[in-house]
């Protein structure tokens, strides 16, 4: 499976807002969007005219890259989130939020979404007891998302979770950082997204 290795802030610049890549990096003058704030590449200073098209799309890669999901997976997310009730677009955003890696990089375990899904790939995690390492698990209201023994003294993890006042906590998820745990109080709604996501553009584009 195909996935972008090249440099993250790069694509910071080329969406031209910060996508919290790099973890603690991104809260500091070394941010790319601060010390180049235009799109990389020979004519990213030129002037450009951006279609209604161009609007969208870049709209569908900016989600789409914050939240590390390739292409066909995207489009499975938003097909899934067109078969359920109520707003088609922020559908997308719930599913989205409720996958495992992001929950461990919103409880603060992890100061990137690229470094929660490894975490959870090596086994790090157990959700309602059980060791998982499925990324893309849906969670639900209840459940509780937990540090294994083994793991808790692993550095990083530690760093993670001293910085995460920094970027807080949202109201529907719960951390008790002295036992190394998560729950999940309640499933998210719009407000709890604080990403400048214009999600209607999303919808838009894959209605054409």
């Amino acid at each position: 499976m195909a996935r972008y290795t090249g440099p993250s802030c790069r694509l910071c610049r080329r969406e031209n807002t910060e996508l919290f890549l790099k973890g603690e990096r991104c809260y500091t003058d070394k941010c790319a969007i601060k010390r180049r704030n235009y799109p990389p590449g020979q004519h990213g200073q030129g002037r450009s005219k951006t279609s209604d098209y161009g609007v969208q799309l870049r709209e569908k890669q900016k989600v789409r890259r914050i939240y590390g999901i390739l292409e066909n997976q995207f489009r499975g997310y938003f097909e899934r989130a067109d078969r359920l009730k109520g707003v088609t677009g922020e559908n997308l955003l719930f599913l989205l939020e409720r996958r495992l890696d992001n929950i461990v990089y919103r409880l603060g375990f992890a100061s990137s979404r690229i470094e929660a899904r490894q975490l959870v790939r090596h086994g790090h995690f157990t959700l309602n007891g059980r060791k998982v390492t499925i990324p893309s698990i849906q969670v639900k209201t209840g459940d509780i998302v937990e540090l294994r023994e083994k793991s808790r003294k692993v550095a990083s993890i530690s760093e993670s979770l001293e910085a995460v006042v920094r970027r807080g906590i949202p109201q529907w998820l719960e951390l008790d950082k002295g036992a190394f745990k998560g729950s999940v109080k309640t499933l998210p709604v719009r407000e709890d997204i604080t990403m400048p996501i214009q999600e209607q553009l999303i919808v838009e584009l894959y209605s054409k």
